[in-house]
């Protein structure tokens, strides 16, 4: 377990949504199919075409899913933050990966079997429910993404993605918020299908008309109800 005690895995195991209706008996069992892994920023969890044995679940750190073109060209797909799993749909497809993973900083994992995860759905439905729930999840955030693609501006997708968990009910009240990009502008403009050199102009608009203070990573909002209908062709 990587120096990681069987009551830290437990606990990590409990505290996933996929998990976590599970009794102890069955954490327990669960458990004896896990593996926590220590990944350095750069390490790659699974690469295109490997065999599919498993799925993963983020504890600490941040992973990108991503393809890359013919010509080398990468195209981050989704960025994985702590809390969140994935591959469990391509688990089920018995074929290997069809996209590479990678640690985007130093990332703490549950590698998740796929024998102990047939087995548990096998003895318990609600598992299998879990499953299809997280599945069905994962598919609503594509459609969502396809749609900002194919209906939404460059400048729409950015302002977007910034103001992804700010709550713009009429009820708010805080109108300046710090988001902290959780990875390299150019990691971010890939995985929004935007050219770096776009990504970063948008970004220098929003700041010359004093929406946004650009500082590092560190992106502070200073207008929210202005910044959220900058852009808007209505």
């Amino acid at each position: 377990m990587s120096g990681t005690s069987s009551f830290e895995l437990l606990r990590f195991l409990a505290a996933s949504p996929l998990f976590s209706v599970l009794t102890p008996d069955e954490l327990n069992r669960m458990a004896l199919c896990c593996q926590v892994k220590r990944l350095l920023r750069g390490d790659m969890v699974f690469r295109f075409g490997e065999p599919c044995e498993a799925f993963y679940i983020v504890v600490t750190g941040q992973v990108k899913l991503f393809l890359l073109s013919p010509m080398g060209q990468e195209k981050v797909i989704e960025i994985i933050s702590p809390g969140h799993s994935f591959a469990e749909a391509l688990m089920f497809l018995e074929k290997p990966y069809i996209l590479s993973a990678q640690a985007l900083t130093d990332t703490l994992l549950i590698e998740v079997s796929k024998h102990g995860v047939f087995n548990e759905i096998e003895q318990d439905p609600r598992f299998s429910r879990h499953m299809l729930a997280g599945i069905s999840r994962r598919l609503h955030g594509l459609i969502q993404d396809v749609e900002s693609y194919a209906l939404r501006s460059g400048m729409q997708r950015l302002i977007g993605y910034l103001l992804r968990d700010v709550d713009l009910g009429a009820d708010s009240t805080a109108n300046t918020r710090t988001v902290t990009l959780p990875a390299s502008k150019a990691t971010i403009a890939s995985r929004l299908s935007l050219t770096p050199e776009y990504f970063s102009r948008v970004l220098h608009e929003l700041e010359s008309n004093q929406l946004i203070h650009i500082d590092k990573r560190d992106i502070h909002l200073l207008d929210i109800q202005r910044l959220a209908s900058y852009g808007d062709p209505s």
